[in-house]
């Protein structure tokens, strides 16, 4: 086990077992490791296990660490490492120091072994695609280390021993796996979550009489836990039925610390498998909730899916309404794609984004010497989308002037080029949209009504992000998997507090503003997990919990109140319509 040793002045040196994946070192006795007056600062450095390596940094800017003699800010650590920190001389070590030092060099050099094999476990880990198949790596190291004949490799599964791996000395699985575990032992170690070495099974006076000993003829057994922060994740098992008294106390010890630091790789080699797994979920789930490039599920979208499927066969003008933000490209590009103009050109122009002066020219063209600067004829935008779509976003923008224009290529199907005499004849189908009430626009004469009626023949309102019940946290977890991988960002999640967090928020911005704040917050955030703060949302809180009689009464009374209104505080006839007692009734009112 690794540790990290010192010597205070006029006392024995003290040495500190590293067992956490971080450990804080510090003169505050909040820390792991407390060194006082040694002119440490309050919280001096932190040691980190990375899955792989030791490696320790500064924690208060006064933190100054040096490693073997070089100031460092940060650092990867070996064995036999000088670290000095204030006036403490510390050392740190890959293994327990009075058990290396009293085992001599064949100690150290099995020692060593067992280090190299977790280096070599924890650098394939990195680079597996299917983290899982190296845990056969991991036993097969395990046999090697103890000259046993076959190993295993038992996890924890919702608090059922499963074995996972069954390897015997030639590498190879062994397919009778549960028929060679004894039962007594692994329930010893389980109990206890200590280590236990048997040396002759047969003779030991706790085992001998067990069933599972006699019938396997066991001989030679050790057993250690796979413990991480005291909970058991499974367990090691390696025997030999051949030969007694083969492993011996050192052999347990050397074992054992190979067991403690392959427990927290063992760990990170399931979690990314976990994580592997989630993401397939997810993608699935993604895929059954989408619509084309859209993600939903929610009643208000699915609404909107089913008027998209309705009209994209048709040739009819369709007009999308909805708040900024909302996706309404997204729904005319579907419309397009479900169409038998699919195959044609689809268009955008945005009639908010082009100065009016130079709109007609942009949407229908114009011809050489049509006005200064028209060097060459030009097609507009309705030309460019022949054949195909064309979407007007921001069309209530549209001055008056052009509406004229628009109604004319919407009745006749041609247009005229600015400066040209000549109509050309146009195969397009119009799509608009707007976060405008044109019914509005209409009454105050800002929009004629005519062009509102041949724009509307069918319309689609897309629901505000704050009114799509559960698709807004789908789409974040979507968009959060797409900018981590864009930006190589470690995170993967959202706190709780984080979903309660963007349920309450009323999205303005709606989907646009949720990919803003998730961009930003996958750049900034140094942690695995996404929180209110990085979405820059205020601190969302879990609900309390209550009983379920307090529960229960809080919905009766509320019932009983909404009952009590619909009935214009009749509450004889409340009391008939709830069948229950009118005491009852009274009863409620005079909690309200």
């Amino acid at each position: 086990m690794p540790t990290l040793s010192w010597k205070p002045k006029g006392q024995n040196r003290v040495v500190y077992s590293v067992t956490k994946s971080i450990t804080t070192i510090g003169a505050d006795r909040g820390n792991d490791v407390v060194i006082s007056k040694m002119d440490l600062q309050p919280h001096h450095a932190r040691l980190v296990f990375d899955g792989r390596d030791f490696n320790v940094s500064d924690a208060d800017d006064g933190g100054v660490i040096h490693v073997n003699g070089k100031k460092k800010r940060k650092a990867r650590l070996n064995h036999e490492d000088k670290l000095e920190m204030g006036s403490a001389q510390i050392v740190f070590s890959m293994f327990d120091v009075p058990a290396a030092r009293e085992q001599g060099p064949d100690r150290d050099a099995a020692a060593m072994e067992a280090l190299r094999k977790l280096q070599q476990f924890s650098s394939n880990l990195m680079h597996q695609e299917s983290p899982v198949e190296l845990l056969d790596e991991l036993m097969d190291a395990v046999v090697d280390l103890t000259g046993a004949a076959k190993g295993f490799l038992v996890l924890f599964e919702e608090e059922a021993p499963v074995i996972k791996v069954a390897r015997n000395v030639h590498r190879e699985n062994m397919d009778t796996a549960v028929a060679e575990l004894s039962d007594s032992i692994v329930a010893r170690v389980v109990e206890t979550k200590k280590p236990l070495i048997v040396s002759d099974a047969q003779n030991d006076d706790k085992f001998a009489k067990a069933e599972s000993v006699i019938n396997l003829r066991l001989s030679s057994v050790m057993c250690v836990p796979l413990l991480e922060r005291g909970k058991l994740l499974g367990l090691i098992y390696v025997g030999n039925d051949s030969v007694a008294g083969l492993f011996e106390t050192s052999t347990l010890e050397l074992l054992n610390i190979f067991s403690s630091q392959a427990s927290l790789l063992l760990q990170n080699a399931l979690l990314v498998d976990d994580l592997k797994m989630r993401a397939t979920s997810l993608c699935e789930e993604l895929e059954q909730q989408r619509f084309g490039e859209i993600i939903g599920s929610s009643p208000s979208m699915m609404e909107v899916f089913h008027r998209v499927e309705k009209v994209a066969g048709t040739d009819v003008s369709v007009l999308i309404g909805g708040e900024t933000g909302t996706g309404k490209e997204l729904i005319a590009r579907e419309i397009h794609r479900r169409s038998q103009r699919a195959r044609g050109p689809f268009v955008t122009v945005n009639c908010g984004a082009i100065p009016e002066s130079l709109m007609e020219s942009e949407f229908f063209g114009h011809v050489r010497g049509a006005f200064t600067g028209a060097v060459a004829n030009k097609a507009g935008k309705f030309q460019a989308a022949d054949g195909g779509t064309i979407f007007l976003d921001e069309i209530g923008e549209m001055p008056l002037s052009l509406q004229v224009k628009l109604l004319r290529v919407l009745q006749e199907h041609q247009i005229v080029r600015v400066g040209a005499t000549k109509p050309e004849n146009l195969n397009i189908r119009i799509i608009a949209a707007t976060n405008r009430d044109l019914e509005e626009e209409v009454k105050a004469g800002r929009f004629r009504e005519d062009l509102f009626y041949r724009l509307n023949v069918v319309h689609v309102d897309l629901p505000a992000l704050a009114q799509r019940g559960d698709d807004l946290v789908l789409i974040a977890k979507y968009l959060l998997n797409r900018y981590a991988e864009e930006f190589g960002s470690k995170a993967k999640g959202f706190t709780p507090n984080a979903v309660i967090a963007m349920k309450k928020h009323t999205w303005p911005g709606n989907v646009r503003e949720l990919e803003n704040r998730l961009k930003k917050a996958v750049i900034l955030s140094d942690g695995n997990m996404i929180g209110p703060k990085d979405l820059d949302l205020g601190e969302g809180t879990l609900p309390q919990i209550q009983p379920l009689a307090e529960a229960r009464e809080e919905f009766q009374r509320k019932y009983i109140l909404d009952v009590l209104a619909q009935n214009n505080g009749n509450r004889t006839k409340t009391a008939r319509d709830l069948d229950v007692d009118p005491r009852t009734i009274y009863r409620y009112l005079e909690k309200a």
